[in-house]
């Protein structure tokens, strides 16, 4: 959820201006899949961790997370400075940790009847026509359509963090949120977040300068990093017991 913040600074910088950075996601798109594949290492790690030494699980689990939110601030700020050098292997690392806490959820979701590796893969492939459709219909947005697009899911996005963190308080102290309501935030968060990727298309060439490709990658990243969860979130729910 690390990206709820892009929204509102990508209006303040592109609200009024041309094209910044035409080729900004060409160039970007190669470190969004690197950083997928990096991500789905370190989810290949934590399962083995938690298959073989489920013990320290939990313990690296929230060692991992605390340096992931810290390595996100620091990698956002170096990327958007154009320093790639040094936001490179920051990012490359972030994916990394976010492939880690990732397989939590991957456990669960393999450990659920009706999801398993199949419902991994179904994630997976609904990512990858997102991206297809988001790209046609995110590029050819007029100007008034598309800000009031990014506007509208940034509200979005602000409204679903908000929800995890009352569910995540709620599970502290009263248990398993009912399955009805899982359903219905897991849901939100599969269109706000295709409605995120359809807005990347439109707004990122816009923000980001050709040069700030890291950066875009990083917003991208998020985007279909957070419509896997929440799809595979969806399906755990519509399938719990």
């Amino acid at each position: 959820m690390s990206n709820t913040s892009n929204f509102r600074e990508a209006i303040r910088k592109a609200q009024g201006q041309a094209l910044v950075g035409p080729n900004v996601i060409k160039n970007a798109l190669p470190y969004v899949g690197g950083g997928l594949v990096l991500t789905a290492a370190g989810a290949f790690g934590g399962l083995n961790v938690l298959a073989n030494n489920p013990g320290i699980f939990m313990p690296t689990f929230w060692v991992a997370l605390i340096a992931e939110l810290a390595l996100f601030f620091v990698a956002q700020r170096v990327a958007a400075q154009e320093n790639n050098g040094t936001a490179l292997p920051l990012l490359a690392t972030y994916s990394l940790l976010s492939g880690y806490t990732l397989s939590g959820l991957l456990y669960v979701a393999l450990g659920t009847s009706g999801v398993g590796i199949t419902g991994i893969g179904a994630a997976a492939l609904a990512c990858g026509i997102t991206f297809v459709a988001a790209r046609q219909i995110g590029s050819n947005l007029s100007e008034e359509d598309g800000f009031a697009l990014t506007r509208t899911i940034g509200i979005g996005v602000f409204a679903i963090v908000i929800a995890i963190v009352g569910q995540f308080i709620f599970s502290l102290f009263g248990g398993p949120i009912p399955q009805f309501l899982d359903i219905a935030i897991s849901g939100f968060g599969v269109v706000i977040f295709m409605g995120a990727a359809v807005v990347d298309f439109f707004i990122l060439p816009r923000t980001y300068k050709d040069e700030q490709y890291l950066s875009a990658a990083l917003s991208m990243y998020l985007t279909y990093i957070n419509l896997f969860i929440f799809i595979l979130r969806l399906l755990i729910a519509i399938n719990r017991d």
